[in-house]
């Protein structure tokens, strides 16, 4: 996969005890610069066709309640999207404590515009309201933390940290509507059913968990189209397996003048797994300027 970064983004003060929309900015342009669906998640087999099956709504929507009753699960994430012909992909891999709402990813990013120079890996935490992110940005010791409110970033942090939150990914689902069964298959080896149809996100905001309908809102302020399209698989207890959502990031943040549109895709496997995520202390976050990446 060829990818090239965008210039370099202008650096910005980060103070875990501030709003960070300017980091988001510079994460928009540079961490998912240019972040389109290539289809890169594990094969899903189909068993039978389409069908109704029912009424999935109810099932789609109840999906963030699911996850909260297993507990907590591993976790795969991709971030990706096309600009001006060049795909990027940004993976994570790492575990989710549905409970406590906090997770542990590692996130490795796409490779420069020679195809040669590997960035290195960005170990991302994620919790109620913030994220912590280390090996992000030129400038930032490499003992220390860069913290980034969610409700303050531009899309809420749905994707300019590279990663979706798992479970902010399944509360987007409670304003599900026109859910179809795609089709009864098999992902990993677990039975699912693939259900297609949009959401909106203003609508999720409010029919969110109090943990989430801050961010929420203020994605719905980030993205130019409200309404998502989805793809969902769900296990036979209702358990999220994968979810895919397409958002379509406004002009004003992509740095390129154009809409761009962004495929966020989560994956869930393992329930039960132990998963033990410490947030860094208040003197381990950094205050101070972040740059690009780097190499």
């Amino acid at each position: 996969m060829v990818s090239r970064w965008r210039g370099s983004p202008r650096p910005v003060p980060v103070d875990g005890r501030r709003r960070a929309g300017g980091l988001s900015a510079v994460l928009a342009g540079g961490l998912a610069a240019g972040l389109l669906l290539t289809g890169c998640t594990p094969e899903t087999v189909v068993v039978d066709g389409r069908g109704s099956g029912g009424d999935g709504g109810p099932r789609v929507r109840g999906a963030a309640d699911a996850l909260v009753r297993a507990g907590s699960s591993r976790v795969r994430t991709t971030v990706e999207t096309v600009t001006g012909g060049t795909r990027v992909a940004i993976r994570g891999r790492g575990g989710y404590d549905f409970d406590r709402r906090r997770g542990r990813l590692r996130l490795v990013l796409p490779r420069d515009a020679s195809g040669t120079a590997e960035h290195r890996p960005i170990t991302e935490l994620l919790a109620a309201g913030a994220v912590f992110m280390r090996n992000r940005g030129a400038g930032v010791p490499d003992d220390k933390w860069v913290r980034v409110v969610s409700a303050g970033a531009v899309d809420g942090n749905l994707v300019t940290g590279g990663a979706t939150d798992p479970l902010t990914a399944a509360e987007l689902l409670r304003a599900a509507r026109g859910v179809r069964l795609v089709g009864r298959e098999r992902l990993d080896g677990t039975a699912v059913r693939h259900y297609q149809g949009v959401t909106d996100i203003g609508r999720a905001a409010r029919a969110a968990s109090p943990a989430a309908r801050e961010v929420l809102g203020a994605a719905a302020r980030g993205f130019t189209e409200h309404v998502v399209a989805f793809d969902a698989y769900l296990d036979e207890r209702g358990r999220l397996r994968k979810v895919r959502h397409r958002f379509t990031m406004a002009e004003r943040w992509t740095g390129s003048g154009v809409r761009q549109q962004v495929v966020s895709t989560t994956e869930l496997y393992d329930f039960g797994a132990r998963v033990t995520v410490r947030l860094p202390d208040p003197e381990d976050i950094f205050t101070g300027t972040v740059g690009a990446p780097r190499g």
